[in-house]
C-alpha cells in the first residue's frame, strides 16, 4: 500500500512539474482592434471596411459543425453575409457579454489568436424571429494583422427558425369537440356543484400547477392547490362556472402535446358582505395519453376578489 501511495505521489508531482508556458494572453493587443472593427463594420453591412480586415485565403467556420468535408466560407461569402444582415435584420445588438472581455494569444510559435464572448441581439425582418443569444468566436491572424480563419460558435436553432417561418406549416388538429374538452367541462362543473372529489379525479396525482401569480418557474402540487382552493372557499361561494365561447382542443404533431384551452367566468359571492363578482379565467390544460390532466396554468387576477 505504501508502494503504491509513493507512485502515485510521484505521478502527482511530475504531472505539476510537466506544465508548460506556450505563450502570451494580452487584453489589449493590435489583433483584438482588429477583431473588434471588423466585427462593428460587419454588423452595419459596411462591406468595404470588412474586406480590408480580411485576407484573402480567409476561411470561416460554424464551430459546432459535423459534416467532415467542410471547407468553410470563403471571403466573398463572408462579406455577402455581412449584407444579409444589414438588408434582413433590425435592432442589431452585439456588445461583449456581461463580466467577459476579448483575449488575444501569443504562441510560441508565432500564431496569434483572439477569442471573444459577445451578445447578439436582432429581429429578422420578414419573420419577425427574435435573435437573442451568447456568442464565442476565434480568430486567428496573419503576420500582416489580417483574419485569415474565424470559428463561430452560437445557437444554430434560431437560424432554423427563421428557415421554417418562410411558409405556412401545420403542427397539429385543432377541435372544438373531444373527450378531453368534456374531461374540462365535467371537471368546472363538479367545482361549480362542490362535489370536489369528482373534480380532482380528473387530474393524475403527480399533477403541476402554475398560475401568472406565481414567481416565474414555480408551479404547486395537486395537494397544495386542494389546500388553496379550501381556503378560496371558506370565504367565497360559488354561484356557477360558465364557459365564455367554447374550448378549442390542440393536438400538436410537435412533441405530442395535447392541450385544453378554455375561457370562463366564475360567478361568485364573497360571503363577508355578500358582493357579486365575476372573475374571468382562462385555463391551459395539458393531458396525458390517458386522458388524465397533467398540467394547469390559469390566467386570471385574484384582485378582482378585493372588490369594494
Amino acid at each position: 500500500m505504501k508502494n503504491v501511495f509513493f507512485t502515485a505521489l510521484m505521478l502527482f508531482a511530475a504531472m505539476g512539474y510537466s506544465q508548460k508556458n506556450n505563450g502570451k494572453v494580452f487584453n489589449e493587443h493590435p489583433a483584438i482592434d482588429v477583431v473588434n472593427s471588423m466585427l462593428e463594420a460587419f454588423f452595419v453591412g459596411d462591406t468595404t471596411k470588412v474586406a480590408s480586415y480580411l485576407a484573402d485565403d480567409f476561411k470561416a467556420y460554424n464551430g459546432t459543425g459535423i459534416n467532415k468535408d467542410n471547407k468553410g466560407n470563403s471571403k466573398k461569402q463572408f462579406i455577402k453575409n455581412s449584407n444579409f444582415w444589414k438588408e434582413n435584420l433590425s435592432y442589431i445588438s452585439f456588445e461583449p457579454t456581461s463580466g467577459a472581455y476579448p483575449d488575444a494569444i501569443e504562441y510560441k510559435d508565432g500564431q496569434i489568436w483572439v477569442q471573444t464572448w459577445n451578445h447578439l441581439k436582432a429581429m429578422h425582418n420578414t419573420t419577425g424571429v427574435k435573435i437573442d443569444m451568447p456568442t464565442h468566436r476565434l480568430f486567428k491572424l496573419n503576420d500582416d494583422n489580417k483574419i485569415e480563419t474565424m470559428i463561430n460558435y452560437y445557437n444554430e436553432r434560431v437560424f432554423w427558425e427563421i428557415g421554417q417561418s418562410f411558409e405556412d406549416r401545420k403542427n397539429g388538429t385543432i377541435y372544438n369537440h373531444h373527450d378531453n374538452i368534456n374531461t374540462v367541462r365535467k371537471m368546472m362543473s363538479a367545482f361549480e356543484n362542490m362535489d370536489l372529489e369528482t373534480a380532482y379525479s380528473f387530474f393524475k396525482e403527480d399533477a403541476r400547477f402554475n398560475s401568472l401569480e406565481l414567481p416565474d418557474g414555480e408551479t404547486m402540487s395537486l395537494e397544495e392547490v386542494k389546500e388553496r382552493n379550501s381556503k378560496f372557499m371558506e370565504t367565497f361561494e360559488v354561484t356557477s362556472i360558465d364557459v365564455v365561447g367554447y374550448p378549442d382542443y390542440l393536438e400538436y404533431d410537435m412533441r405530442d402535446g395535447r392541450v385544453v384551452q378554455s375561457w370562463w367566468k366564475f360567478r361568485l359571492t364573497r360571503k363577508a358582505d355578500g358582493k357579486k363578482i365575476i372573475l374571468p379565467a382562462l385555463y391551459i390544460h395539458d393531458f396525458d395519453e390517458d386522458g388524465k390532466i397533467v398540467g394547469s396554468s390559469s390566467y386570471l387576477s385574484t384582485k378582482v376578489l378585493d372588490a369594494k
